[in-house]
């Protein structure tokens, strides 16, 4: 540093003493290159599919993307440092000839000490002293002369001439600076800084200087004549020939604007990882950027996804809908499509649209109920019209079914098979809304839940999202392991720091017993319920959902691997779907299954296991609620008759779909399914002479049918319906 404080004493010349002096002050007063941590550089963001595809760039006033010294190309170099520093590679960080001679021009001409820098003190200034960056002030200059001498012993010139290029800013364009040579090359020529070309490198190398006025799209005679210099500045350091340099001035400047840092794929999945970048680090740290984010998102179920709804919502007219997957085993969001356009909406169904889950909350009663030990398959209800008055809590609500038929007794199994409003009304009052609450608290949905007695048929003041219903019954499908969900597989910080924001974010709620007990229920929608028809041919279980007035239809449905839901309906959430072209009424059903399906069936790929065995088996519990109709078995009974000859006959009834609730607050209609329960009595037979007749064994719906009589006399009669028997 010797050198340096000679240079500039010799400079301003007569109180050499004193200057000696005040110049050794300034060098003592600056730290060490040793203490100093370079200041984090704005820099764009890049988001990343699961399988290394780049969806895009989040945009900052910055734009910086360091690229290695392999993607650097020798030109860009050789032009950076004819134009910059000729004695690049003779120097130690401090060109003192370059100084003195810029120290005696300026004060020649009465300035503040200008030029004169060396690359490697340009450097000092971007890394580790920006906030200077606008001072031109002789302490400035000494400070950046002592940290250039200290940074050029610690690193090569290699590294200090690729820092240099990856953190000088080229100009600002649109708002936004481009800082480093990739998001120049990138946002005057759209390439990447490897494939620059001589008359290309030589504009870039010529921007730093004074990016405003040498900027291309603002003034191009100035650009034009700012890279003759620089061309000119090569042959005179023989790093190119004349006829080189004659070549590459003929050519045009070859800039447009372009839209290479604005591309995105899924923006609505991209929006939303946007937004829990936010959530998690702070506007502050994304605005800042430079981060690296690798996502969950599978472009190929993507493609699924948005093939299946479109094959199925293609007319004028048609409703709206959205497909969220999640990986029940870690709470990754594998797809996140929508039927919409991104750009004349930015509106996401999928995480924004809150609407009424209908009659697949009834899969969230199911698992409040088995948490209390309540088996569904010995639990019986009495399926009829609940006039008002019948729960005290809610004094004016009134649930029937869609055309007044009813069941009669029916388990909690077949009654969410067939998807009985009235049954589930009852359980729910039974069970307590509270309960019904923190069971969908636990299985993921995070939307405010009000506990009103309604809720348990999905009668939700706010409502819910599909993203909300996938990732609650993503829970059954593990076993009861609640995972938040995550766009987010791993971020990479500028400091190389490697977050997995997914990790550890996982919680036992429900046993894998109890979870089985409503995969094994949830099966049967599938098979025979409201939903039949709609299976992929692999285990799979699920659950649909229909709200008041046709205003939105569901179908959340599950494998091991894969736990999807499906929505439909028009943006506004008061158009009714009685008349939907193709479809005519919409139901659970009849659009989003299908859509299911079709997705389901792809996208589970090879893979048809089976739900796991439970480690923990099912315990039930005695219950006895309010409204509960007992626990069904079998039993026999026996009848007599006096001389004669009888037989008895049975007629069961048919529950045609369609269960309608309504409550204060909230109102929700699902659809029903046809099912066929065997009778409850029998007629005895006529004859005469004396007999006798034996009740058969209960079903396992609970109910029996009535035995015929035998014998001679007058009037045989059946033997009795089965009464009950114990659970099992």
């Amino acid at each position: 540093m010797l050198a340096v404080v000679v240079t500039i004493v010799t400079a301003v010349g007569a109180a050499a003493a004193v200057a000696a002096s005040w110049v050794i002050g300034v060098i003592d007063d600056t730290p060490d290159i040793a203490h100093l941590k370079p200041k984090p550089q704005g820099a764009i963001s890049t988001v990343y599919a699961a399988d290394g595809t780049r969806l895009g760039f989040i945009s900052s006033d910055t734009l910086r993307s360091r690229v290695g010294a392999g993607r650097i190309p020798d030109v860009v170099r050789k032009a950076t440092v004819a134009i910059e520093d000729r004695r690049f590679y003779e120097h130690g960080g401090v060109d003192y000839v370059g100084i003195g001679r810029a120290a005696l021009k300026n004060i020649s001409k009465g300035r503040s000490l200008q030029g004169g820098s060396t690359l490697t003190m340009q450097l000092v200034r971007n890394l580790y002293t920006p906030s200077t960056r606008n001072q031109k002030t002789l302490t400035r200059k000494i400070r950046e002369a002592k940290l250039a001498d200290e940074l050029e012993q610690e690193h090569t010139k290699g590294w200090i001439l690729d820092s240099y290029l990856n953190n000088v800013p080229y100009g600002t364009v649109g708002g936004q600076t481009a800082v480093g040579i990739e998001a120049a090359a990138r946002i005057f020529f759209d390439t990447p800084a490897s494939r620059l070309t001589l008359p290309q490198a030589a504009l870039l190398a010529g921007l730093p200087q004074a990016p405003s006025e040498y900027n291309p799209f603002q003034d191009q005679r100035a650009a034009k004549k700012r890279r003759g210099e620089v061309l000119d500045a090569m042959v005179k350091s023989r790093y190119i020939t004349p006829a080189q340099a004659a070549r590459a001035k003929a050519r045009k400047l070859g800039v447009h604007h372009n839209t290479y840092y604005q591309q995105r794929r899924e923006q609505f999945f991209f929006d939303y990882v946007k937004q829990e970048l936010i959530k998690r680090y702070g506007v502050a740290t994304v605005r800042r950027g430079g981060l690296r984010v690798y996502t969950t998102v599978d472009l190929h179920l993507q493609e699924l996804a948005r093939q299946a709804i479109a094959d199925h919502l293609n007319q004028p007219g048609q409703p709206s809908a959205a497909l969220v997957t999640v990986d029940p085993r870690n709470g990754h969001i594998l797809a996140m499509a929508s039927s919409a356009t991104y750009g004349p909406t930015v509106f996401n169904y999928a995480t924004q649209a809150f609407r009424q889950p209908g009659s697949t909350f009834k899969g969230i009663d199911l698992m409040a109920a088995v948490r209390l030990g309540i088996d569904p398959d010995t639990t019986y209800y009495d399926s009829h019209e609940l006039m008002p008055g019948w729960d005290p809590v809610e004094p004016t609500w009134h649930v029937q079914t869609d055309d007044h038929s009813y069941r009669g007794s029916v388990s909690l199994t077949n009654a969410i098979i067939a998807s009985d409003n009235t049954v589930y009304a009852q359980l729910g009052a039974d069970i307590t809304p509270e309960r019904v609450r923190k069971a969908a608290y636990d299985m993921g949905i995070t939307s405010h839940l009000n506990a009103y007695p309604a809720e348990a048929i999905g009668g939700l003041r706010r409502g819910v999202s599909p993203l909300e219903m996938a990732d609650a019954y993503a829970t059954i499908a593990d076993g009861g392991w609640r995972n938040r969900v995550t766009a987010i597989a791993k971020v990479v910080h500028p400091d190389g720091t490697v977050d997995h924001p997914g990790v550890g974010r996982r919680r036992k709620e429900f046993t894998d017993g109890q979870t089985a007990k409503v995969i094994g229920a949830l099966k049967g929608v599938l098979v025979s319920g409201t939903a039949a028809g709609q299976g992929i041919g692999c285990p799979a279980a699920g659950k649909t959902g229909t709200t008041s007035s046709f205003t939105d239809a569901w179908f959340v449905g599950f494998t091991p691997r894969l736990s999807t839901a499906v929505w439909v309906g028009y943006p506004k959430e008061t158009t009714s779907m009685t008349a939907v072209p193709g479809y005519g009424e919409v139901f659970g059903g009849t659009l989003p299954a299908p859509i299911w399906h079709e997705y389901m069936a792809a996208a589970k790929g090879s893979y048809c296991g089976e739900f796991p065995k439970p480690k923990h088996p099912f315990v039930a519990s005695d219950f006895h609620g309010s409204f509960e109709s007992g626990h069904r078995g079998g039993q026999s009974g026996t009848g007599t008759g006096t001389d004669g000859t009888g037989t008895g006959t049975g007629t069961g009834t048919t529950t045609p779909p369609g269960t309608t609730t309504t409550a204060p607050g909230a109102t929700t209609t699902a659809p029903g399914a046809t099912t066929t329960a065997p009778a409850t009595t029998g007629a005895g037979g006529t004859g005469s002479g004396t007999g006798s007749g034996t009740g058969a064994t209960g079903s396992p719906d609970g109910y029996s049918t009535a035995g015929g009589g035998t014998g001679g006399g007058d009037a045989g009669t059946g033997g009795p319906t089965g009464g009950a028997a114990p659970p099992g």
